[in-house]
């Protein structure tokens, strides 16, 4: 049976809340997505869309969408990424789905089908980047303390893209995240009926 050792990216990494002082790359950033991009969404749809805030002038606008304590922790991160799923993701199907003719249209034509697929797979997709950036041995600091009408005003103003998660980046700063804290066990989890 072949497998994969995963203890790097699963019982090594931790969330990070303090990084190096050392900047991360548009081609560190650019690798990280190309190599998560083949995971699997809801028929292929691709919904997750990346904007990385990285200067001292986008991160003072996104400041003050922070909640308070995330404010201190994501100055200091040498980049955020804004995670948000594109609203209009299925006018892309022809592309990504020329297996199934007319999805885009299925999709256009249902906001509530629309949306659920889209919020669900983008939220994949950021499970898959998170693990791709530890794998490419960046730390991460997931947040959903934001005002994410606030986000979405501030940075997608035409409404196309909405905010999910933010996710702070950069190399780990020793001792740069709390304790391990405990996670529930397979048998607190999974029936099998």
């Amino acid at each position: 049976m072949f497998s994969l050792d995963l203890r790097s990216i699963f019982e090594d990494a931790h969330t990070i809340n303090q990084f190096e002082d050392r900047p991360v790359s548009s081609e560190t950033l650019s690798q990280i997505y190309e190599r998560v991009r083949y995971a699997p969404t809801a028929m292929n749809c691709s919904p997750l869309r990346l904007l990385f805030v990285q200067s001292a002038d986008a991160k003072a606008k996104l400041k003050p969408c922070l909640s308070p304590g995330n404010v201190d922790k994501t100055m200091a991160a040498p980049v955020t990424a804004i995670a948000a799923w594109d609203s209009r993701f299925f006018e892309h199907m022809e592309t990504l789905a020329p297996h199934m003719p007319g999805a885009g249209e299925r999709f256009a034509g249902n906001a509530a089908m629309a949306e659920k697929t889209g919020v669900t797979s983008a939220t994949l997709q950021i499970g898959y980047f998170i693990l791709g950036a530890r794998s490419h041995g960046l730390g991460v600091g997931p947040m959903a303390g934001f005002d994410a009408a606030a986000v979405d005003a501030a940075f997608f103003a035409d409404g196309r893209y909405r905010s999910l998660l933010l996710l702070n980046l950069g190399y780990a700063a020793v001792d740069g995240h709390r304790p391990r804290a405990p996670r529930l066990h397979a048998a607190d989890v999974m029936q099998i009926i």
